[in-house]
C-alpha cells in the first residue's frame, strides 16, 4: 500500500510535532503508513517520485505567499519554491493533495500568482463558523460535515478571488474562500482540519510573537478556545486518508 507524503513548514520543533500527531490521529493514520519530511530541516530529495504516494498533505506555517520576495526569511522562501515546484505536477495530474491552512496560498498562487494577498479576508485567531457551499454539500471529502461547523483560523493573507478551475466548497464571514477544490482531487483549506482545541492552544503559546495578535492577548484567546466546540474540520483529514489510502 503506498504511503500518504506528510510535508511540513513549521521550524518550532514542538509545533511540528504536535501538528504531525494530528495528522495522523485525525487522519486514523499508523506512523508507518506516511512519509514524513519537515522542510525546515531537510530539501525535498532529488529522488522524491510523487507517484509512489498514495498522496500528499501540506502542514501550515508562518510564511505568506504574498509577501516581497526580499523580505521572507531564507527558509522559509526555500520551503515555499520547493512546495511550488510540486504544484505543477499535482494539479496536471490531478493527484489526490490537501493543503492545509498554507496550502490554499501554495495553491491559489500556483493557480493564479496575485489572488493571495492581505488586502481583504485576513481572520482573527480564533473559531469561526464556517458553512458549506452547495458544491461541498456533495462533496466526498465533507461527507459527515453538518452545513454549519465551527473552525480554527488565523491567517494574514487569504485567497481574494476563485482561482481558475477551483470549486468553492466551504465559506465563511471573514473569509469566503475557506475550502477550494481543483479537478477532482486537489484540495486546500483556509482554516485547519486537524487543529482542535489543546492543539490550537498550543500554536498561540509558540506564535504569539509572530505578528498574529498582540502577545500580552495570548492568554485571552486560549481562554476563549477552550470554549468551543470544534469537531467537525477532522472529518476532512479523516475522508482523505479513507478515500485515497486504499
Amino acid at each position: 500500500m503506498k504511503k500518504f507524503l506528510i510535508l511540513q513548514l513549521r521550524s518550532e520543533t514542538e509545533a511540528a510535532d504536535d501538528e504531525f500527531q494530528a495528522f495522523l490521529d485525525k487522519g486514523g493514520l499508523m506512523p508507518e503508513a506516511v512519509h514524513r519530511i519537515r522542510l525546515d530541516q531537510q530539501d525535498l530529495p532529488g529522488t522524491l517520485d510523487l507517484r509512489d504516494f498514495a498522496g500528499v498533505i501540506v502542514g501550515g506555517g508562518p510564511g505568506c505567499v504574498s509577501d516581497p520576495e526580499d523580505t521572507k526569511d531564507p527558509v522559509e522562501k526555500r520551503i515555499e519554491t520547493e512546495i511550488m515546484g510540486l504544484m505543477p505536477e499535482i494539479c496536471d495530474r490531478d493527484m489526490p493533495f490537501l493543503g492545509c491552512c498554507y496550502g490554499i496560498g501554495i495553491l491559489g498562487h500556483h493557480l493564479s500568482p496575485g489572488i493571495v494577498s492581505k488586502e481583504n479576508y485576513s481572520e482573527p485567531v480564533g473559531a469561526v463558523d464556517c458553512w458549506l457551499t452547495e458544491a461541498g454539500r456533495a462533496d466526498p471529502l465533507l461527507e459527515g460535515v453538518p452545513d454549519s461547523f465551527r473552525a480554527f483560523v488565523g491567517h494574514k493573507e487569504a485567497v481574494q478571488d476563485l482561482p481558475p478551475g477551483t470549486t468553492r466548497l466551504v465559506a465563511s464571514d471573514p473569509a469566503p474562500y475557506q475550502m477550494l477544490r481543483h479537478g477532482k482531487n486537489v484540495y486546500a483549506t483556509q482554516f485547519h482540519p486537524e487543529a482542535d482545541v489543546a492543539g490550537f492552544e498550543t500554536r498561540i503559546r509558540i506564535y504569539k510573537h509572530k505578528g498574529y495578535f498582540p502577545p500580552e492577548a495570548a492568554d485571552a484567546l486560549i481562554a476563549e478556545v477552550r470554549q468551543q466546540d470544534v469537531r467537525f474540520p477532522e472529518v476532512i483529514l479523516r475522508n482523505f486518508v479513507a478515500r485515497y489510502g486504499g
